[in-house]
């Protein structure tokens, strides 16, 4: 490890522990039960936009969505893990090809639900971490008190960005609009839910029955900081089914490596009950608490020290 890091890593491990521990505390005490999946696996969700590590001739998963959903549709009402995941040509200020992440599922929860659940449960850590009803990140003082404000993503292009939100998923621009001209005015003083997307950036995410135009998730920031993407789980093989191969259809036009279907998986989608899920980013979690916008900061090796 280079000397120039290990003057304050070691504080940043010390709460980065404190943290994983608290997480756990709050799933347990709320009744989840803590399971662990494989990192290999035959076929990743295709995405457009994520390129999974190739090992061997099998994938190591990008998220354990696809498994753990598969268990959620088994019988397994209230479920989370904190595992490792690899994504190719991540690497910046923000990103790193192997990150930890967070992900848990509940039944008989909405999105709207899974906001709340989500504020409850970075508040229990931000206590258990030594913080109260405030943090201070890159300058901004955050104000942690509940409620947290929530914004629709056509109201945010509204406010933010010169171009429609109709205009950003026509041209493809979405996710670059959505990056550099939404984001970094998101939750600087409260943190913030970012809902209701477009259902051409749907993912797994089930579409509202009132409005097929729109996806039932939502990403929440702070400080500017995406921390977690959620939504009401698609429950509809068939549509998911069409889905990814829209989705591999587009990876083909990029000149993008094809995957395979996650077959078992969508097997499994027609015995999931009605429920939400979310991924969240431990290392972004971290950063926040540590007050760094650099993600080397708080883990003990970088790619480039290995």
């Amino acid at each position: 490890m280079k000397t120039s890091r290990q003057s304050y890593i070691k504080r940043n491990l010390w709460l980065r522990a404190q943290i994983i521990q608290a997480v756990r505390t709050f799933f347990i005490d709320n009744d989840y039960l803590e399971i662990e999946t494989p990192c290999r696996i035959p076929a990743p969700a295709p995405e457009t936009h994520i390129e999974a590590e190739v090992s061997g001739d099998w994938f190591l998963h990008t998220s354990p969505e696809l498994c753990m959903k598969r268990l959620f549709a088994a019988g397994y009402p209230r479920i989370f893990q904190i595992c490792r995941c690899f994504r190719q040509k991540e690497r910046g200020s923000k990103h790193l090809p192997e990150m930890t992440m967070l992900e848990w599922y509940t039944a008989g929860h909405n999105y709207f639900d899974m906001m709340e659940q989500c504020e409850e449960l970075i508040r229990f850590v931000a206590r258990r971490a030594g913080f109260e009803n405030f943090l201070v990140y890159q300058g901004n003082r955050i104000d942690l008190n509940a409620p947290w404000p929530r914004m629709s993503v056509t109201d945010a292009f509204e406010r933010f960005s010169s171009v429609s939100i109709e205009t950003a998923v026509l041209q493809d621009r979405f996710d670059q609009l959505t990056a550099f001209d939404i984001e970094p005015n998101l939750g600087l003083n409260k943190p913030l839910f970012l809902y209701d997307y477009p259902a051409a950036a749907a993912s797994l995410a089930r579409l509202k029955p009132e409005n097929r135009s729109i996806a039932e998730r939502f990403e929440l920031y702070i400080s500017g900081l995406e921390l977690c993407n959620a939504f009401s789980e698609l429950t509809d093989p068939l549509a998911q089914k069409t889905r990814f191969e829209n989705e591999q259809k587009n990876r083909s036009k990029f000149g993008l490596q094809a995957y395979p279907l996650p077959e078992k998986f969508l097997d499994s989608l027609q015995f999931m009950p009605e429920g939400s899920g979310i991924a969240l980013g431990i290392d972004r979690l971290v950063m926040l608490f540590a007050n760094t916008d650099n993600i080397d900061d708080v883990v003990a090796f970088i790619p480039e020290e290995l």
